[in-house]
Order: structure tokens, then sequence, then C-alpha cells
């Protein structure tokens, strides 16, 4: 038998990690199998490509507290406690008349701490812009500043710590590893960026408490609800302590009782992190919890 190791968990940690972004789609063959305690335990080998450039020192925060040295930022922008600006972004597909243009001159503003809805029907254009604003797409035109840096002028370098460092990400389909635990997979993104075990270990820790699963760090995905395992990726998204979350359909794939609990996980998050937060939900219900609600139109967004 073979352990099959998903291009998609391969291209989640691409983007968790920034500094290791290439991970190869393979399939492994188990190396080895040994009872311990009636488990069976498998041990896989996991192909990975050289890293895009070396990871920096680690830096474990405690919540609330920032580092940031503003290396080629607009610190007037810093000063304002504007986090995000997108300024005119126009992004289409395809060609001439078969083209589709998915944004059209969108402008926005979101401050410094606070959790901004985007709200829109399915196709209205939220997870490409959410891409854009995460570094993970460009636009057509169009300028797009995260705190403080124009991603324009960022190579795939700057692009890689950029998300790395300063973004997290929790995604629809929760992107958990399932062969980790749940404090393996919220440890993930620290231990790639090598920090120190006993900080990795504190701060894992200390967020598996944030989102109330303290009592769960050693059980695996399959052993978890659709709630437990969006908290374990709303977890590791703040593992290396970001200044945006960008959460895309958090709540999508869980029953609207848990989708609300998650979101308002999400708006306590934003108050004891002191985060900034982008979420994009087509649920009407959850849009009480948030700051603010933008709402995409045809390709345009609209503040309600």
């Amino acid at each position: 038998r073979g352990l099959h190791v998903l291009t998609s968990w391969a291209g989640l940690l691409g983007v968790l990690t920034g500094g290791y972004g290439q991970y190869v789609s393979a399939t492994t063959r188990e190396r080895g199998r040994r009872r311990r305690g009636g488990r069976v335990l498998v041990r896989a080998r996991v192909i990975r490509s050289r890293p895009l450039n070396p990871p920096p020192a680690p830096v474990i925060l405690a919540p609330g507290s920032t580092a940031y040295d503003g290396g080629g930022c607009d610190m007037s922008q810093v000063a304002t406690g504007t986090m995000v600006r997108v300024s005119d972004v126009r992004k289409s597909y395809g060609r001439d008349g078969a083209a589709v243009h998915a944004l059209r001159g969108v402008s926005f503003d979101v401050p410094r701490g606070e959790l901004v809805a985007l709200k829109g029907r399915s196709g209205s254009g939220k997870t490409t812009l959410l891409n854009i604003v995460g570094g993970l797409d460009t636009p057509d035109t169009g300028r797009v500043e995260v705190d403080g840096r124009d991603l324009a002028e960022l190579d795939e370098d700057g692009l890689l710590a950029l998300r790395r460092d300063r973004v997290g990400f929790v995604f629809q389909s929760f992107g958990l590893i399932p062969i980790l635990t749940a404090a393996e997979n919220v440890g993930v993104p620290m231990r790639l960026r090598r920090a120190a075990p006993r900080e990795r270990e504190e701060r894992v820790e200390l967020l598996l408490a944030l989102v109330g699963l303290a009592d769960h760090a050693a059980q695996r995905p399959g052993e978890l609800s659709g709630g437990q395992q969006q908290r374990v990726a709303v977890a590791r998204a703040l593992a290396n302590n970001p200044a945006l979350l960008i959460a895309d359909e958090p709540t999508g794939q869980l029953d609207a009782e848990t989708g609300h609990s998650v979101m308002e996980l999400l708006r306590a998050v934003v108050r004891s992190e002191r985060v900034t937060a982008l979420v994009a939900t087509h649920d009407t219900t959850l849009l009480d919890l948030a700051d603010r609600v933008l709402e995409l139109r045809d390709g345009e967004v609209a503040e309600e």
C-alpha cells in the first residue's frame, strides 16, 4: 500500500509557510509499521523542494504584541491605522468577447483591528478579491497595499515573506493534514520557520486554549467534528502571529449553529490577538458580528 500526499495539502502548506513555497505531490511508500499501545503507527516520507528563500529567525510573540521593522512600507499608512488599501482593482479572465470581468474597479480600505465581512452571491468575485489581497494572485490593474506595502513592488520572495509572516489564511475546507494531531497541525507553520521547539510548543498550547481545544491537542482531524477542525485551522492561521487574517467562507461546510460559533471565535480573535480580519461569507445571519460589511455586486464593491 502507499500513503498518498494529496496536492491540496501540499499547496496549502506552501501558502501557509511561504518560505517553503512548492511542495512536490507524490505517492510515498510506507516506511514501516509498528504497534504501540494498540495503535498502528505509520511513518511516511514527504518529498519537498528546496526552500525558495531561507526562513528568518523565528519570532514567537504573545497575544496582542507586534513586531515589524517597517522595512519598505509606507509608514504614513501604518500611522493612520490602515491595514488593507485596495484602489481601483480590476481582474478579468479570458479574452475579447469571452472575457469574464471578476472585479471592475474595486476600491476600499480596511482599518487595523476591524473584522470586515465581504458578502456576495457565488461567483461574485469574493475569492478572487481575497486571493489578490493575500498575495496569491495579481490584479490586471490597480493597487493593493497590505500593512503599508504595495504588493506590486514585492518580488516572489517578498510575497512569500508577506504570506508567511503577516497574513494568516483560513479556508472553507479546513485543509488539515490527516496524519497529524491538532497540535502538530497548528505547529506546522512554526516548524517550517524553524522556531525553537520550546517556543513552538508554548505557542501551540496557547493557541489551542484560545480556540477552546486545549483538551483535544492529541486528536487527529478524523477524530474531531467539523467545527473543531475549523477551530484548529483558525489556530494554525494565527501560528506566526499575523497582522491580517483572511478567511474564505470559513463556515461554508458547517451547520448554522456551529458556523455562528466559528464566527464568534473570529470576532474574539480579532479582539484578543489585535489582528485585522477580512472574511468572505454569503450567510446573512453571520454578518451582524462584523464591524463592517462590504458587498460585491457585478464586480464592484459597495459598503452597507
